[in-house]
């Protein structure tokens, strides 16, 4: 008998609390492994403010740098499972891009971590976890 859930996501940013996710995913995916789970990290875009910042393209090239080397690290974790894993560096917005994956691949399950930060930083960080888990087309767990 086919489970109930087939396709997970994690969306990860290397936050204490999106590694709880990954965790909690690897532990519900091991039950069963025909459950696929994708691990989703998205790069957001540079908001340029000043004709003398950095080089966009210098700071994109380290942001995908970084992004592949934790990217091993997801994927040195996921290779104890049987299950059928993937890894995506996605490009844009993280809680639009989030939720356009989840539609698009027919997604049964998301686990997203929550930083639980106070004041100012809460708006801003917290929003992602807020918008997947509002706009969603499925169960989405937010891991604190």
């Amino acid at each position: 008998m086919k489970g109930i859930c087939t396709r997970m996501v994690v969306a990860y940013d290397h936050s204490e609390s999106s590694q709880k996710a990954l965790d909690m995913a690897m532990t519900m995916a091991s039950q069963n492994e025909e459950i696929v789970i994708d691990v989703v990290m998205v790069i957001k875009p540079e908001v340029v403010y000043s004709v003398h910042s950095v080089s966009l393209l210098a700071k994109y090239e380290l942001r995908q740098q970084e992004a592949q080397e934790i990217r091993k690290e997801v994927e040195q974790k996921l290779s104890t499972l049987s299950n059928k894993t993937r890894t995506y560096i996605l490009d844009g917005y993280p809680a639009e891009v989030i939720e356009e994956f989840v539609r698009v691949n027919d997604v049964d399950f998301i686990f997203i971590g929550n930083r639980g930060l106070h004041g100012l930083k809460e708006m801003v960080l917290g929003s992602v976890s807020n918008y997947v888990l509002h706009k969603a087309n499925c169960p989405v767990l937010v891991v604190k």
